[in-house]
């Protein structure tokens, strides 16, 4: 790595390491093998799927910077290396469905498969010991986690998100089912979208492929043992790339 030193360890979550770095406006994000599912009860190492998924992440980000979505990317360094401003995130996982799939429909009597129209947001609390559980109106505003101002601003950002995000992909054959998405202010309070966004946060299915299972590209594969998750990956990483600006080499 260059243009910048490792500094300790700030956070490891299920799926990647967040180290500070000497520089005070720079952190930097190691991306790993591992996959984890259900509260990480289920879990196993898949090689390559953390640099397939840096490299996803950077593609999508670039994207978005020419749409004029704000996000935390500063650049990649290597292969499971990717660069970002330090965010406060925000408490919330913020989830848009635009077909029925996964928890949806073991929670509400509508099939699998079912188009939304219009699309569904939810917001959920990030916290594993509770489960992440979904969030009321009267709930958000009991926990004081966000203003009505940034509730707002927020919703309105996970739309943009999902306009881009059905255009990029439905552009390359894939249809997004859904997706969950973390935000976060700047120093300087400006809202960005941060995190990831990759088959370990996005629901993707091949549209020219019927078959219910063999139609999934994401990590609905390792969830439901249906193997093949990292060459499913590498499937989505072939397509994004043929559409979507270089990352930018960090340094």
């Amino acid at each position: 790595m260059s243009a910048y030193s490792l500094g300790p360890l700030l956070h490891e979550g299920k799926a990647k390491r967040v180290y500070a770095t000497d520089q005070a406006d720079v952190v930097a994000v190691e991306f790993k093998d591992d996959a984890t599912a259900f509260n990480a009860q289920k879990k196993a190492q898949l090689a390559g799927k953390g640099q397939m998924n840096c490299r996803i992440s950077a593609l999508i980000f670039e994207h978005f910077e020419a749409l004029g979505i704000p996000t935390h990317f500063l650049g990649v360094d290597g292969t499971n290396w990717m660069l970002v401003r330090p965010v406060q995130v925000v408490p919330l996982e913020v989830v848009i469905r635009n077909v029925a799939a996964g928890s949806l429909c073991k929670q509400l009597p509508i099939a699998a498969g079912t188009r939304l129209d219009p699309p569904l947001l939810d917001l959920y609390y990030k916290d594993d010991s509770l489960g992440d559980p979904l969030l009321t109106d009267a709930r958000l505003r009991l926990l004081g986690l966000v203003s009505d101002g940034q509730k707002a601003a927020i919703e309105a950002m996970a739309w943009r998100v999902n306009d881009a995000l059905l255009a990029l992909f439905g552009g390359v054959g894939l249809e997004l089912v859904d997706f969950k998405i973390e935000l976060g202010f700047t120093a300087d309070g400006a809202l960005v979208l941060a995190d990831e966004i990759s088959p370990d946060n996005c629901r993707l299915w091949d549209l020219a492929v019927a078959d219910d299972n063999d139609r999934i590209l994401d990590k609905d594969r390792f969830r439901q043992d249906l193997g093949g998750v990292v060459e499913a990956y590498g499937e989505v990483l072939k397509r994004v790339q043929g559409c979507c600006p270089e990352p930018r080499i960090y340094g």
